[in-house]
């Protein structure tokens, strides 16, 4: 380890070697963190699963990564396990298969679970920008837990790479800070936006309606929050303070609908923890003093959230029961997703002055044979939000409001916003479970 947190010297990284002298210090039975979605340093893991066959049990930790996943193959599996924060489309099968662990945890306690020593670390794999002439490179795309994985594990390890955008706010760190480097000069891993159809846009229609002018945003990735973008055309001086972002903001701020003029801190700003997209995100966010990358710590902290007084938060749902529950993270036991910040922002914008809090979902699933509003959740399936804390839920048909009604009074408002196929079978159901 050959870290000086003190002295801010040279701008120099100390030692470049190659991504296979880079992970020859990881042992059997060490944990390793691995920054995630764009930022995946994916030289660094392709390096360290060649050695899969002198390894044992060694833990991965990481919200999600883009790309193959060579840790996640199922020859590999006696040499690597995952333990997921949130569980992406290539860690589906791992988890589903007993070779990889889910963790449940909200998006803002990852930091501190990092740095509080519950999951130690031996070391931190992440890909940040060349230093700049002060020794300061920029973790780009990813601050989220990334940060507080650099300053809890042992060895810092570094890809190094010059499409790595320079974002303003906490996410940097210093060459000295940096164990070992490795130099790439690798694109990062892109994420076109998905295609509308035309139930998503009728969510989006009705989202948007609930969002006032001079609103703060919070909306994550899919095609439901492309949808709301797309609807708030004729909205003014919107802000946006959320966990990710995606291309549709580059729309919004050259359309003159996200400003950030009216919010109540970070004016002015476009506040995140990590970023998903394409060149032309990656290209819009470079040394662009509007966005300010932080921890999730920051993003997600409901003090910090309520503190907008028009929160307008936005996220989705697998399921939805008569009550209110929401399932985001299984179909069943079967892990699909994660926590996240759902909870984080679900509560922020409920307590925010005039905020509100939204749960938006198709009202069907398998090409319209399934209803996604349900009696009671599938068997096994996880409760991510409570049916206390869930106040508006939208899908195509139109918006229950739930806050302040009884358990027979939502029942009603979330079959009136079923699909009309599945709203006499539902109000049977709910008159034998909750009566009328």
């Amino acid at each position: 380890m050959n870290r000086d947190r003190a002295g801010r010297g040279g701008a120099s990284l100390r030692r470049v070697v190659s991504a296979e002298e880079a992970v020859a210090s990881i042992r059997s039975g060490e944990r390793v963190f691995v920054q995630g979605a764009a930022a995946t340093p994916e030289r660094l893991l392709d390096a360290l699963v060649a050695r899969a066959p002198e390894l044992e049990d060694v833990r991965i930790v990481h919200l999600h990564v883009d790309g193959r996943a060579p840790h996640l193959a199922p020859e590999v599996a006696s040499s690597f396990r995952h333990e997921a924060l949130f569980v992406g489309a290539n860690a589906r099968r791992a988890i589903a298969e007993g070779r990889a662990e889910y963790i449940p945890v909200f998006l803002s306690d990852m930091p501190s679970l990092l740095t509080r020593g519950s999951l130690p670390l031996d070391a931190a794999f992440v890909h940040v920008s060349p230093p700049d002439a002060h020794g300061f490179c920029s973790l780009g795309t990813s601050v989220d837990c990334t940060l507080a994985a650099t300053a809890a594990a042992k060895w810092v390890i570094a890809q190094v790479n010059p499409n790595v955008p320079r974002t303003h706010g906490d996410g940097i760190l210093h060459v000295n800070d940096i164990d070992l480097a490795v130099e790439v000069d690798d694109p990062l891993f892109e994420s076109p936006l998905p295609e509308i159809d035309d139930v998503a846009r009728r969510i989006g229609e009705h989202v948007a309606e609930l969002v006032p002018n001079g609103a703060t945003l919070q909306m994550g990735i899919g095609a439901i929050p492309c949808a709301v973008a797309r609807a708030l055309d004729g909205k003014r001086d919107l802000g946006i303070h959320t966990e990710m972002f995606t291309d549709v903001v580059v729309d919004l701020v050259e359309r003159g609908i996200v400003t950030g003029a009216r919010k109540e801190i970070n004016r002015g700003k476009i506040v995140s923890t990590f970023l998903s997209g394409t060149r032309r995100l990656f290209e819009f966010v470079d040394d662009n003093p509007m966005i300010e990358m932080r921890p999730a710590d920051y993003t997600n902290d409901i003090s910090i959230i309520r503190r907008f007084r028009r929160m307008v938060a936005v996220n989705s749902a697998i399921e939805v029961d008569l009550t209110g529950q929401v399932c985001a993270d299984s179909v069943g036991t079967r892990i699909v997703s994660g926590v996240g910040g759902q909870m984080d922002f679900i509560r922020g914008a409920a307590v925010a002055e005039d905020g509100r809090a939204v749960i938006a979902l198709p009202s069907t699933a398998k090409g319209g044979t399934v209803s996604r509003l349900v009696p009671t959740l599938t068997p096994g399936a996880g409760v991510v939000t409570t049916r206390a804390h869930v106040e508006l839920v939208a899908t195509e048909y139109g918006v229950a409001d739930l806050h302040g009604k009884s358990i027979p009074a939502r029942a009603r408002a979330l079959i009136a916003i079923a699909h009309p196929a599945f709203r006499d079978q539902l109000g049977a159901a709910m008159s034998t479970l909750h009566g009328r």
